[in-house]
């Protein structure tokens, strides 16, 4: 990979990141702002209602897919990337500034809807102008790897969230967190999104883009559209159904991890906390060594592991992190369930970007992705909350079981997508560079 697709890398990634800093804060605060936004009484009804506000982000996701990547599309990626991080600097502003309970009643809880609502449409379509963007910028024989970057991004992000959180709970009271102090990461995430904003205001157009642009100049009107989406439909229905079973587990052991050791499993919070620190920085290091692993064998392999491990190991591993009791068995636990996550997360993002051609790329994986997402990974940890709230929570752990299940059956009868051009519009080979020894 030469100079300039590393750098390419290396804004797309950036960006990634300062989006869902901003993004997966707003989960790993909850705990704390919960009771500021809502009447005192029962704690677990209060995280479900921010929970249900976080789930209603994950609607608006869809309609910010098609928004977004027909902007992608139409306009290029540099577009729809510079754009996602604009709706997100705006979102973490209004949360930093969302008035209490005390001071506004349920007014405060109005604003909290409206930023989720921003952030879904800014994270609706950064997934699929990030997804396509390091996927274009790559070599053809280093997409995986250079994709797999992706989930590095996002779990850096969530890592620079949880690492505020721990440094915070480690030099504020408790009162103060809940009072005022989980404001903060949602100021330092409106100045990241700002400094993103100039990277990506000066970053590269990937040449995919630029040479299908001009090519297809006379139809440039067709390009992003859902008419266009239309004619390739059957992949759209392929990634809703490959995406099901990867995002309930991403979001089960990353957003709900955290709060399930904490309300379930009776760790402090602190300790609860810097589990899933921990596990996140090795499961950030194990995204471009899968990532590489399938540029040599293939997308399909990595696929199937995950689902396989998810369907038969979800209940037992959910099982034992309940009785976890300390901190190291639960990292133990939580790194096996990530580690089995990575076949999915390394891979997913060129997966789906290599089943589209360009001028429909960004929207198709955009619009499935996003509507996959508000049917199950959004809801993930509001349906766990209902479970644990209903007396049955161990229905949870057969839920994400049962949802891997069902993409297990769509890895296996997929098509291997490694070797496809992404300038042709079809499955047409392209030759991966072979090594010759001297």
């Amino acid at each position: 990979m030469g100079q300039q697709q590393w750098k390419k890398i290396w804004v797309g990634s950036a960006g990634n990141m300062v989006e869902w800093f901003d993004w997966f804060v707003y989960a790993s605060f909850a705990t704390y702002f919960a009771g500021s936004f809502f009447p005192s009484g029962n704690p677990t009804a209060q995280l479900m209602n921010t929970a249900g506000i976080f789930a209603v982000g994950f609607f608006m996701r869809p309609v910010g897919g098609w928004l977004l990547g027909r902007v992608g599309d139409r306009k290029g990626r540099k577009a729809a990337l510079t754009l996602t991080v604009t709706l997100m600097s705006a979102s973490a502003v209004l949360i930093a500034i969302a008035p209490t309970y005390a001071v506004a009643g349920y007014g405060g809880a109005a604003v909290l809807l409206v930023a989720r609502l921003l952030q879904g449409l800014s994270v609706g379509g950064e997934y699929a102008a990030s997804a396509t963007y390091l996927t274009e910028a790559s070599a053809p024989h280093r997409r995986g790897f250079a994709s797999s970057f992706q989930y590095v991004s996002m779990t850096a992000g969530q890592i620079a969230g949880l690492g505020l959180q721990i440094v915070l709970q480690r030099t504020m009271s408790d009162e103060a967190l809940h009072s005022w102090g989980w404001r903060i990461p949602f100021i330092v995430g409106a100045l990241g999104a700002a400094v993103v904003f100039y990277l990506r205001r000066n970053m590269l157009e990937t040449e995919v883009y630029e040479t299908v642009e001009g090519a297809e100049s006379g139809a440039a009107q067709e390009r992003g559209t859902l008419r266009a989406l239309w004619l390739h439909r059957r992949e759209a229905f392929l990634v809703i159904a490959l995406t099901m079973g990867g995002t309930v587990a991403y979001y089960t052991y990353t957003t709900y991890l955290t709060k399930y050791l904490s309300n379930s499993a009776g760790l402090p919070k602190q300790t609860a906390t810097l589990v899933s620190f921990c596990a996140l920085i090795v499961f950030a290091a194990l995204q471009p060594l899968a990532g590489l692993l399938s540029d040599r064998i293939g997308r399909r392999p990595l696929l199937i592991t995950f689902a396989v491990g998810s369907t038969f190991l979800t209940v037992p591993i959910m099982t034992m992190l309940r009785h976890a009791g300390s901190f190291w068995p639960a990292l133990g636990l939580a790194l096996l369930a990530l580690v089995v996550i990575t076949g999915y997360t390394s891979i997913n993002a060129c997966v789906k970007a290599e089943l589209f051609p360009t001028g429909v790329r960004a929207l198709g994986v955009a619009l499935p992705y996003a509507i996959a997402n508000a049917l199950f990974g959004g809801t993930a940890e509001y349906v766990a909350l209902w479970f644990k709230d209903a007396g049955a929570e161990s229905g949870f752990y057969w839920y994400v079981a049962g949802c891997a299940a069902i993409s297990l059956i769509v890895y296996l009868t997929m098509r291997e997508t490694r070797d496809i051009d992404l300038l042709a519009s079809g499955a047409v080979r392209e030759p991966v560079p072979t090594r010759t020894v001297p």
